[in-house]
Parts: C-alpha cells; structure tokens; sequence
C-alpha cells in the first residue's frame, strides 16, 4: 500500500473469521480497542496479553493482577478508573482496565483483587455501560467470591435522593457474595476530587501489597499500545474558548395562520447554538457531547446574596484560592442544583427541625421531591439562617460543567460544532427561576467566547459497518444527536436506511429542524419519519405510541440488523425501553426473560445504545 493510499490492505482472514473478528470489536471503546490490539501484538512476537502478569512458565493468571472495572455515563467514571489503573502501571505492578460491558463475567469468579469505578443515573439506576454486569451480580448466575478481595468507588450526584444507589449496591452484594471488602467505599459527589483522591491512595496501597511478587522475584509486565496521537490540551479543567457563530431560537415559531414565521408567547425556548473551535485542535464524533463551563446568571447570584444578608465584596479564602464572595457564587459554585451536605449544613445553622427531619432515610420521597423542586436561594428564603462567607462557600458544591449532545457532523460543517439547547425557565414560589447553563447560552451574543470541551461518548456512534440500518428515537432535545447522525451517513454514503422518531408538544411550535428533515427525506438521506404530538390530540401521543404503531417493523429492523438508539430524559427512556419489551415479547414470541435477554443482548453487541439524562 503507498503512502497516499487510504484503502486498507487486504485481511488475510476467510470470511468466516472476518465476521467474527467484527462481532468481536463491534461497540468496543477506544481503550479497549488500544488493548486489544497490545493483546494481538503479543501474541505476534510470542508473547501474551499486556497488563496481565505473566509467570516465569509463561501463564498469565488472574490472581496475581488487579482488575478495574468501570461503569460511566459522562466520562467522569471512566477517567477516575484511568487514573487509578495509571498509576498502579506506574508502580510496576500488573493491571487490567475493562469498561464493564467488555468484562467477560466468566472470570469473576477467578479473579481475586477487583476494583470497581462506577457512575450512578438517575436515582440509583447504573450507566448503560454497566447494565449488563450490574445485571449478571444481581442475578443467579453470580458465583460465590469467597477468595475476592474488592473496593468500590461511586460517582453520584446529591442532588438525587438516592446518592450513589448503585455503587452502595454493588459494595453490598460483593459483600453478600463473599468477597472480602478492604475498605469502605468512596461516595463521590460532583466534587470528585475530594473523596477519590484518598480512596486512589488506599487503593494504591492495598494493590501494593496483594501484588507484591512472591520470593522476591518480579512479575513479568508487557506495556501496552498507546494511541499515537497527543491528547487535547483542552479538557473540563482547562476549557477552549470558542466563538459563538449563531445563536437562533428555533422553538416557538407558528408555522400557520396569522403568527406564521414570527416568535410570540411559547412555552419553550430551543436554541440552535453554532461554535467555533477554528486552532483548537478539537475533534469529536458525532455521538458525543460538548462540555460547558458556564456562570450563574447574576440575578441569582444577587438573590442568593440578598437572601443571606451578605456582602459581595467580601473576599473569601478556600483551597489556595482567594475571590470576592460574588466571585465565588458567579464561576464556582452550584446555585441551581441542591445537595444532601448542604440541606444538613443548612438545617443546623438554621435550626430548622423539619428541614433536618427531611434527611432521615424514611423520609427519601419528601427528600427527593425538596432537592427536585428547590434551587439553593428557595432554601435560603424558606428556611433564614445566619451564615458565614467562608462557611457559605465551603458549604456548597464546587459549579460542574454541563454537557449538551452534538447536534453535527465534522463532516458537514468543518471546524464547527452545533447543538440543541432547551433554556429552562419556570415561576416558582411566587419567584422566577431558570437553568444556569442553558440561561448561559441563551444570553451569549454573536462573537462571545464560550469555554468548552470535547466529552466522548464511544457507546452512541454510527454503525462502524456503514450498511447496517439505525433506527433513533428522540423526542425533543433529545433529536440534537441525530442531526448529526444523519449528515454524517449523508457525507459518508452510507447505504444502510436511517428512521427517526420525533415527539414534542405541538407540531407548529415544537417541530425541531423541519425543514432540515423534509429536504434529508427529499434526498434520500431519512429513509423513514414518524412524528408523536402529545398536545395537538385529546389523547396524548408520545413516541412509544408511534413504536407500537410500528411493532412488526420495529421488530423486522432489529432482526435484520439495525442499531437502535434512544436519546433525551430519563422517564422517556423507561417508557421506551417498557415498550421495546412489549414489541419483542409480541412480535418475537419471546417471554419476559427472554426478551429482557434479547435487549441485554443487544445492548452488550453494541447495537441498542441509549444517551438519557
């Protein structure tokens, strides 16, 4: 092959052996990819696995490594579980990282150090990339661990009553399967550092120890592959500066009768936001997410310092930094978003019986119902108590970017990235509220620089084979990835057939990207729209309904092949995935359990993917 040559030199594999090696690496991350190929590489020269340890006979064996498992829904899990299992390499002692639907659960019961890093979704539910591995522990087929030793790290949010549900759970049935726990688990809220950095150094030490090599001789260890090109030097800590190109409402429009084309009173706001990221050596697929580091709208910060009678010129000193207290509120800390710590904080400076009656375990509903309905200022107004700058400030929880699903494709609009941005504004006790974020952009102008970064999502892609059909449900918001979906198959001539299931409210006002979707069908580029208006009937109509509608077809492009993927709110994901399981029990002939199998099944091969928040 020459050096200009873009075609691949031809596989020495028979065709049998092709199609398994791509039911083999279909769905898999990057990371694992990277090891996969170590492992292949290995064996080429006579060797093994890499981050196995390897004995002198030559066989790798489980009980003399560490493996770390992780579950991530937005990436965070996934570099916590990078960092652990770089610095154990580090140390010259053997290691594995598996995301844990490439975690072959056969092993488990031969393993003997195991570390598990996972995210929480939702209230207590696991990332989509843990389902089936939390599944297979939950279940009957779990082998009894009586020679594991293990440590959990969770990733939660304390907005949520139940605060890392899932990584308490799985600490527990390790536990019940008799596996020795070294330490108690790491809780994490959105303030990862604080609590993941001294459980990493208590996993560091304990790696050392059930690693260290019998008689004094030294495991063998082969380095794995790493990717060839440099990381970005733009990340969630230090964002690029884009340039806002357009900022345009595209909700809201009456597209008949007299208000035709004009913006009146709407229910929603939806913006289409176009950024630049022109030198910034950012590159994204479409999939994955864009990370916002957005400030407080300054009339909550003013609220907030009104309703704690305190000054905003007041310098406040936390952590080696040093910034006036409305500082502090603006670019670092949640204002929008309650957490547990907080309320308790609160609840004793404020003396507020009931308030803390609401944090016992019983009261979880009420709980859930205060931090889903409660922004930090309603709490301050609601319960008045005296508070201290610094106290204030060491109280909440630092400000954590927000991520919004790429509405492009790098193939069709070049060194741009567009999204979809639904601003969130509500009257609430007697007061208006609205999102800190999504306020954020709404209210950037032409030229604006947004801080930003790329967040990658390797379980919400394209098919790799581009003759695979895909089948996307995304009601409102949750149709930005799509977009991007579309233009890529459209630059790529993919041949597989796209179908998309809209829903939203009303069809005048609600209707995203319309004209964008009528040319694709004009085109060729959508093969198959199908649209759910739940405020234009009596009976509302949502996109499950339009699923059930379609069930015989639904089910004829799974068995044919296609990829399904779900975005948008959580609630809608469980009616879609209730629905799913309806058609494949009706259509397939299959029992709950086993059409509960063939979804699993689905989503382990990559082809059911979900991005729900």
């Amino acid at each position: 092959m020459t050096a200009s040559s873009s075609a691949l030199a031809p596989s020495p594999l028979a065709e049998e052996r092709r199609a398994l090696l791509a039911g083999l690496v279909e769905g898999l991350d990057a990371p694992t990819l990277w090891w996969l190929s170590g492992y292949t590489a290995g064996l080429a020269h006579g060797q093994h696995a890499p981050q196995l340890a390897v004995l002198p006979g030559g066989q790798a064996q489980s009980g003399q490594r560490l493996t770390i498992v992780y579950g991530s829904q937005t990436g965070n899990a996934r570099r916590a579980a990078e960092k652990i299992a770089q610095e154990v390499e580090a140390g010259g002692l053997p290691v594995r990282l598996l995301r844990a639907d490439a975690y072959p659960t056969r092993e488990l019961a031969n393993e003997r150090l195991l570390y598990v890093v996972i995210s929480t979704q939702g209230e207590g539910d696991p990332p989509d990339d843990a389902i089936g591995f939390v599944e297979f522990l939950s279940g009957r087929r779990a082998p009894k661990l009586p020679e594991l030793r293990y440590a959990v790290l969770g990733l939660g949010d304390s907005s949520y009553a139940d605060f890392c549900g899932i990584a308490r759970r799985l600490d527990a049935r390790l536990g019940e399967l008799g596996a020795q726990r070294l330490f108690d688990p790491g809780l994490a809220d959105l303030d990862i550092d604080t609590i993941a950095d001294p459980w990493r150094t208590q996993a560091l030490v304990h790696a050392r120890e059930h690693l260290k090599p019998q008689g004094g001789t030294p495991l063998a260890k082969v380095t794995p592959l790493r990717p060839a090109h440099a990381p970005s030097p733009w990340s969630h800590e230090k964002p690029f500066a884009a340039e806002l190109l357009l900022n345009q409402a595209i909700g809201g429009r009456d597209f008949k009768g007299p208000a035709f084309a004009r913006h009146g009173v709407r229910d929603k706001d939806v913006r289409h936001i176009e950024l630049s990221l022109a030198g910034s050596g950012l590159h994204y697929e479409p999939g994955d997410a864009l990370g916002i580091r957005h400030r407080n709208p300054d009339a909550l910060v003013e609220a907030v310092l009104q309703a704690t009678a305190l000054p905003g010129e007041a310098e406040v000193a936390l952590l080696g930094e040093t910034l006036p207290l409305r500082e502090w509120l603006a670019s670092r800390r949640e204002l929008t978003r309650l957490s547990r710590p907080f309320l308790a904080e609160h609840a004793a400076q404020a003396r507020a019986d009931d308030l803390n009656a609401l944090l016992a375990p019983a009261q979880q509903p009420a709980l859930a119902g205060l931090l889903g309905s409660h922004q930090v200022v309603d709490v301050l107004r609601r319960w008045p108590a005296r508070w201290e700058a610094l106290e204030l400030i060491a109280a909440l929880r630092p400000l954590a970017p927000r991520l919004y699903s790429i509405a492009s494709s790098r193939k069709r609009v070049g060194e741009e990235v567009h999204l979809t941005v639904d601003v969130l504004a509500y009257e609430a006790f007697g007061q208006s509220h609205g999102g800190a974020a999504s306020g954020f952009l709404a209210q950037r102008a032409e030229g604006d620089p947004v801080p930003v970064y790329i967040e990658a999502n390797e379980r919400f892609r394209v098919p790799a084979d581009s003759a695979r059909d895909i089948l996307m449900i995304g009601p409102g918001t949750g149709i930005a990835p799509f977009r991007g979906f579309v233009q890529e198959r459209a630059e790529t001539g993919a041949g597989g057939r796209n179908w998309l299931l809209f829903g939203a409210r009303h069809f005048n006002r609600d209707f995203l990207y319309q004209s964008e979707w009528q040319d694709a069908l004009r085109e060729g580029s959508l093969h198959r729209l199908d649209l759910a208006f739940s405020r234009d009937q009596a009976d509302k109509i949502y996109v499950q309904h339009r699923l059930r509608e379609q069930a015989r077809e639904v089910y004829a492009w799974l068995e044919g092949g296609a990829h399904l993927y779900v975005c948008g709110a959580i609630g809608m994901g469980k009616d879609v995935h209730a629905t799913l399981l309806d058609i494949v029990r009706t259509e397939g002939g299959h029992d709950q359990d086993t059409a509960s199998e063939y979804l699993a099944r689905l989503q382990s091969e990559g082809r059911y993917c979900r991005d729900v928040y």
